[in-house]
């Protein structure tokens, strides 16, 4: 029953981490079992603590208890069945037959300790073959010859004795079956630990994309409220720009009210000097007094000094054009803060650069603590390596990133040729080299007035104005690698929807053949911003 009953128990008595039967085992609240020492360092390096089993996550780290329970089961399992041991009697002893300690192949008898003495003594009997001892003896001994079971046949698989390699297996690959079992355990050890290790690889696998998770919320944590801030700021921008223009509205209004109150008023006068006038005018036309009509006609009928209020016109709606302006205006603002605004996002995830010595091409010097980087007409006595661009005028930077976001910027002012963005660690370094995605580089290009993206096919660009900074943005998971002229605030150009695979590595190169060109420089970002 032990033995029909074995397997499986040994199967529920097993830790799923190490494989193996239970040492102290503990029980998770999800009700998965797992040996002490397998689960704590199953939850080293981690602030989660979940079931490596069903991955239920527990709020709080646990007090790893044993279950007392289980590891008496456990030992009872063990001491009942030793692990798959067995167990046999002595076949020379009388009725009160003793514990077998040994088994002779050579006799095919099992032996206590008593009666084993003569093997152990007798010179003849010392050359027997001596297994631990054994019920199914059978199993040990050679069914064809009647001979132990000594050699192990490695072309079919199976024991042999002595008068098999003489026959059928004589041309096989026989070796000693101790041999055979040591090979045996070797393989199982190796596979064990090959198992093992593959476990332990997928659980820091699991740990791995718990954290990505965790530090993907995080990032989206913070971009809602950076972007809640963008938004918040332009709206105050928006309510501001719209109070200045009502208020300029208003103010126009008044203007134009005043002038209406000053010009009814001019005009009112006039018409009363006009009744004054056609008064006298209609006094005059019914006077006898011809020779005073003669004296005062010159002055009634003079012409009167007015205005020519056809000219004049108070507009009832607000002049177009400064309505236009003022709403060109608040664009022009408006887009200037977005820019803005965007622009302190990325410094927020500008990190430290340093060009590394060990990839620089021997034309390249790094001027300015290595913040930089110039070509050179001399060939510097720099040792050569695998890491070394040696035709190329290009250097890599020190860090690399394969998860999350960074930004840099360069300042190339002064430079009239130059390239940069990054590359791929697993790029080729020697030799001729073609800037593309393909290849591993996500690069811009500038050669006298002409830039390029290096993407395939190439995007070219014109400025008619250099850009005096470029920054350069990276989110690896997204895929996503962005050109910014820093001076005007605005995007250049994107690479979207890339694979990235291990590290990229911000790219620089910079040549000069023609002596015309300063150096380009590296902007220490986490000091540069406000």
């Amino acid at each position: 029953m032990a033995s029909s009953s074995g397997p499986a128990l040994n199967e529920e008595l097993q830790c799923s981490i190490c494989l193996e039967v239970f040492t102290d085992p503990v029980t998770t609240p999800c009700g998965h079992n797992f040996c002490r020492t397998c689960l704590s360092k199953c939850w080293t390096n981690t602030q989660t603590c979940f079931c490596p089993l069903c991955k239920d996550k527990f709020s709080r780290r646990l007090d790893l208890k044993i279950n007392t329970t289980l590891r008496e089961v456990v030992q009872h399992f063990k001491e009942k069945l030793n692990l798959g041991a067995s167990e046999g009697f002595c076949d020379v002893c009388g009725e009160r037959k003793q514990k077998a300690v040994k088994t002779c192949l050579t006799c095919q008898s099992s032996y206590c300790e008593t009666h084993l003495e003569p093997h152990l003594r007798v010179p003849r009997l010392k050359k027997h073959k001596l297994i631990n001892a054994v019920e199914n003896l059978e199993d040990y001994i050679c069914q064809k010859h009647e001979r132990p079971l000594e050699l192990f046949c490695r072309d079919d698989q199976t024991c042999v004795c002595l008068f098999c390699t003489e026959g059928e297996h004589r041309t096989h690959n026989t070796v000693p079956i101790e041999e055979e079992i040591q090979t045996k355990k070797n393989q199982l050890v190796q596979t064990q630990t090959d198992v093992h290790q593959m476990i332990q690889d997928r659980m820091k696998k699991i740990l791995e994309i718990q954290h990505s998770v965790e530090l993907r919320k995080r990032n989206t944590e913070e971009e809602k409220s950076s972007s809640v801030e963008l938004f918040t700021d332009l709206i105050r921008s928006i309510e501001r720009c719209q109070s200045e223009q009502l208020k300029m509205m208003e103010e126009q209004q008044k203007a134009a009210e005043k002038q209406a109150e000053d010009l009814i008023k001019e005009l009112e006068q006039e018409i009363t000097e006009l009744k004054r006038r056609n008064t006298e005018l209609e006094q005059l036309s019914h006077t006898d007094h011809h020779l005073k009509l003669l004296q005062i006609y010159p002055s009634i009928c003079s012409p009167i000094s007015t205005k020519k209020w056809t000219e004049i016109n108070i507009g009832t709606k607000m002049n177009l054009h400064t309505i236009n302006k003022a709403l060109t205006q608040l664009k022009g603002t408006l887009d200037g803060k977005l820019r803005q605004t965007v622009l302190k996002t990325l410094r927020q995830y500008g990190v430290n650069v340093f060009p590394d010595e060990d990839t620089v091409n021997p034309y390249l010097s790094l001027p300015d603590y290595r913040q930089g980087i110039e070509y050179s007409r001399f060939k510097s006595n720099c040792p050569d390596n695998p890491k070394r661009f040696d035709k190329c005028p290009c250097v890599l930077g020190e860090e690399g990133y394969n998860s999350g976001r960074f930004y840099y910027e360069m300042k190339v002012d002064r430079c009239v040729e130059w390239n940069f963005g990054v590359a791929r660690e697993s790029i080729n370094r020697k030799g001729q080299i073609t800037l593309s995605p393909e290849n591993g580089f996500w690069t811009m290009i500038h050669r006298g007035f002409d830039y390029f993206a290096c993407d395939n096919p190439k995007v070219s660009f014109y400025w008619r104005v250099h850009p005096d900074i470029i920054g350069v943005f990276v989110d690896y998971e997204e895929g996503l690698v962005s050109f910014y002229d820093v001076v005007s605030c605005s995007h250049i150009y994107s690479f979207t929807g890339q694979t990235f695979r291990g590290k990229l590595f911000p790219f620089f190169g910079h040549s000069d053949k023609d002596n015309k060109s300063g150096p380009m420089y590296i902007y220490d970002i986490p000091n540069y911003v406000d």
